[in-house]
């Protein structure tokens, strides 16, 4: 049987499920990460709720079919359904690893009460993190394993580059492809991964447990 992480490794190679308006519906790769995935005209649902009721709720949503899987009328019953929340929709990106060194100072953070790495340890496993004069880089393992990057840039340190610097270091670190999560709204973030060599991929909603798992 084909898992979250088969479908994942394939993207990263730039090999996508079929665009043919169809909807494919997995377990759960851990009780934390349940989620949609939308690719182009193609939806990952990774969920243990029962694959049947997840398919009849998509074919009642109002509106273009292809788009259904990311409609509020969809997510809101999922959410219902599974008991669980959620933060935003964002856009998925990967890029590949790099060779080299980074072009910026790294000091690796070893205080795992750091803000940045609390904050990333609730949604990943085996984080780690790397101060920079100004920002804060974090590496850890998210949904199905993939490895996934989260920076953050002090404010008077923004508009200089460091963001750039910051998510190209992380390719440098990750050995494997590296994932990012972006809001859509975040242009400015959008922008600095996709200037680092990040590709936009597809869309996410991932529904985090009320409490944690």
């Amino acid at each position: 049987m084909e898992t979250l992480r088969d479908i994942l490794d394939a993207v990263a190679t730039g090999v996508f499920p079929p665009a043919d308006g169809g909807t494919t519906v997995l377990p759960q790769p851990s009780p934390r990460d349940a989620g949609v995935l939308a690719f182009t005209a193609h939806t990952v649902v990774f969920t243990d709720e029962d694959p049947a009721w997840v398919r009849e709720t998509l074919r009642a949503a109002d509106g273009d079919p292809l788009a259904a899987s990311m409609s509020p009328r969809f997510l809101t019953a999922l959410l219902d359904r599974t008991g669980r929340t959620a933060e935003t929709i964002d856009a998925v990106l990967v890029g590949e690893p790099l060779p080299g060194e980074p072009a910026c100072a790294l000091r690796e953070i070893e205080d795992l009460g750091h803000p940045r790495v609390a904050y990333a340890r609730r949604r990943r496993d085996g984080v780690r993190a790397w101060a920079a004069d100004g920002g804060v880089l974090a590496l850890g393992r998210g949904v199905a394993g993939r490895l996934e990057v989260s920076v953050e840039v002090d404010e008077g340190a923004r508009h200089r580059g460091l963001g750039r610097l910051l998510v190209t270091a992380a390719r440098q670190l990750a050995g494997e492809p590296l994932w990012a999560q972006v809001a859509p709204g975040n242009a400015r973030g959008l922008r600095v991964f996709q200037a680092a060599g990040y590709r936009p991929v597809g869309a996410e909603l991932l529904l985090r447990p009320k409490t944690p798992v």
